[in-house]
């Protein structure tokens, strides 16, 4: 426990010694305000339009306003966590450290679970900072709780898969280019998928469809909680990190 400590305090330092980490969290604060706030305005119309037309129809804030919110978070994450990921593996091997750590006595899984909790750690905190959007909501209306936190929740665990999967891709390369391009390909890929039940046959699709990354999100933005999307997630990830780990044993008997 003590190694793994160790790796994921140095790669999560790592992250705010150069600027990436702030560009990242910047551009995704960024691009999640823009959408809130239209997505705000919107909701202020309607809100408006209401009150002048008298109408008794309660307006639900967790449909308008936060069950988009979070749907258009995790498709904006589809394009933030290759940044996140490209360096997880990529930097120590174009570095050359990628040596000291298969030489020093860490086993492989210390290694993978190490980085993987810098990188996802690092993405808990810059998902995190998005519930100041939600905390004015709360102040200003009456949203129910329990909708938000099984949303944030998705979000916690396709992240933590995508999270896994760049990690992967990221140790099959020294190029963080590469690792981001590979990455942005694969999340874009387990979304498209989703949309495939559309062009192909009922049951090809259905298929395809359950390996849609962000599908299984849907339920978590309304605040159903499936215990279907929380093995896929589950299991998604765990098979990235097994691969991470065959990846890392791979480069160590290279060495």
């Amino acid at each position: 426990m003590r190694n793994i400590i160790s790796i994921f305090k140095r790669d999560f330092r790592s992250y705010f010694t150069s600027p990436v980490a702030y560009v990242v969290i910047g551009l995704f604060l960024l691009v999640s305000g823009i959408f809130y706030y239209l997505l705000f305005s919107s909701f202020m119309q309607y809100s408006y339009a209401a009150m002048m037309q008298q109408q008794g129809v309660p307006i639900n804030v967790n449909l308008m306003m936060i069950r988009p919110f979070l749907l258009n978070i995790s498709v904006i994450i589809l394009f933030m966590i290759p940044m996140i990921t490209m360096r997880a593996f990529s930097e120590d091997k174009k570095n050359g450290t990628i040596e000291l750590l298969l030489t020093a006595p860490l086993s492989n899984w210390q290694i993978v679970v190490g980085k993987f909790l810098a990188t996802y750690i690092f993405y808990v905190v810059m998902l995190g900072a998005t519930a100041l959007f939600l905390v004015f909501l709360f102040w200003w209306g009456n949203p129910e709780l329990v909708p938000v936190l099984m949303g944030y929740l998705g979000l916690l665990l396709m992240g933590a898969a995508l999270i896994a999967a760049g990690n992967f891709i990221s140790s099959l390369t020294e190029n963080q280019i590469v690792a981001a391009v590979g990455t942005f390909g694969l999340t874009m890929f387990l979304w498209i998928v989703g949309f495939s039940i559309d062009f192909t046959g009922k049951i090809p699709g259905k298929v395809l469809e359950y390996l849609s990354i962000v599908t299984h999100f849907e339920d978590f933005s309304k605040g159903i909680f499936d215990t279907s999307h929380l093995v896929f997630y589950v299991s998604f990830t765990f098979l990235m990190l097994y691969l991470t780990y065959q990846s890392i044993e791979s480069s160590r008997w290279r060495s």
